[in-house]
């Protein structure tokens, strides 16, 4: 008697029916992925023994880690702490916050790895193709950077800032995700006249979204609100591994086609927005082959006309000599 036993697990589906019939675990918390007020809890947890400078605000940090896990959470503020130490900084600061939050969402810097010159324009202009639909797409995340500098299994990132914590997407909203994700691609064809094996995790984004909206979520007219498919990729006790079908094959090739049709169309708008925005697309482009990173304020200035190339320097200092010349020359 007296006796409570608390079970966790992060795979309630492949636990034995048994266990989930009433009278033997009386009562199931759903642990979901923590809203801001919740990630701004968490970090208050991990950054106690941590020495954070005046300008972290962990309020924040909250804001701009949506969908992060308290794990992810907690990584971050220890990577944070890692980059302060290597930087022999007596506290944490933003800067460090922000190098650790990119790291934990897209990986490590390979800053070793040399990359051709036509490797370096290729990714350019598909990053670039990417953060221009992003900024044209109405439902979409500002971006926060964009980088050509490889990171874990990517040759380049574009990391938009999410702006609130979702709970539910809209059909407009998985249309346009889908043109994001072939803004890469379409920017290479369009200026390289050729594509890359580097769209291929783009594509199979692309891809699942789609076949997600037609078998799974029921957003076309043709086949209804009918979920078609039934995905066994849990194993426990005599379950298959995979997908059942069951549909017809008149169904099958009818669900095919309404993925290309939705794929195609998003290529289509994906072009029409980079033809618009060429020549963008070329200035985005080049300030990413010359300084190989760029942040969300100077996107967002050449983007509305607006940037302004920052004088070095050696550049100035020559100005500076010319315009001392040419006013001697006029006392003379």
């Amino acid at each position: 008697e007296g006796v409570i036993l608390i079970a966790a697990t992060n795979r309630p589906d492949v636990l034995d029916p048994a266990l989930m019939r009433p009278g033997r675990f009386d009562r199931q918390v759903i642990v979901s992925y923590p809203d801001i007020n919740g990630r701004e809890a968490i970090l208050k947890v991990h950054a106690r023994k941590k020495p954070l400078a005046p300008d972290v605000k962990l309020k924040t940090i909250a804001k701009t880690t949506a969908g992060f896990t308290g794990a992810d959470l907690e990584n971050l503020l220890n990577e944070a702490a890692l980059l302060a130490a290597r930087k022999n900084k007596k506290a944490i600061t933003m800067e460090e916050i922000e190098e650790a939050t990119i790291k934990v969402v897209v990986g490590a810097e390979k800053k070793t790895r040399v990359m051709s010159d036509k490797e370096k324009k290729l990714t350019a202009y598909h990053e670039a193709g990417h953060a221009i639909c992003f900024h044209e797409l109405a439902t979409q995340d500002p971006v926060h950077e964009i980088s050509i500098i490889p990171r874990g299994m990517a040759g380049g990132y574009t990391m938009p800032l999410p702006s609130e914590d979702k709970s539910y997407n809209s059909r407009t909203e998985m249309l346009e995700d889908i043109v994001v994700c072939l803004g890469g691609r379409v920017a290479e064809a369009i200026i390289l006249d050729d594509i890359s094996t580097g769209a291929s995790n783009d594509i199979e984004k692309a891809t699942k979204t789609a076949r997600d909206m037609v078998t799974k979520y029921g957003m076309t007219k043709e086949l209804g609100c009918i979920c078609y498919g039934k995905d066994n990729s849990a194993v426990f006790l005599g379950r298959d591994m995979g997908h059942t079908q069951d549909y017809s094959e008149r169904t099958a090739a009818k669900i095919d086609e309404l993925i290309l049709e939705i794929v195609n169309n998003a290529y289509d708008r994906a072009e029409t927005i980079l033809k618009d925005n060429i020549d963008k697309l070329h200035e985005v482009a080049a300030y990413l082959i010359k300084h190989e990173k760029m942040g969300g304020d100077d996107f967002e200035a050449v983007m509305n006309g607006t940037y302004v190339e920052p004088v070095e320097a050696e550049d100035a200092e020559s100005e500076e000599d010319n315009a001392n010349t040419a006013e001697n020359k006029d006392n003379e």
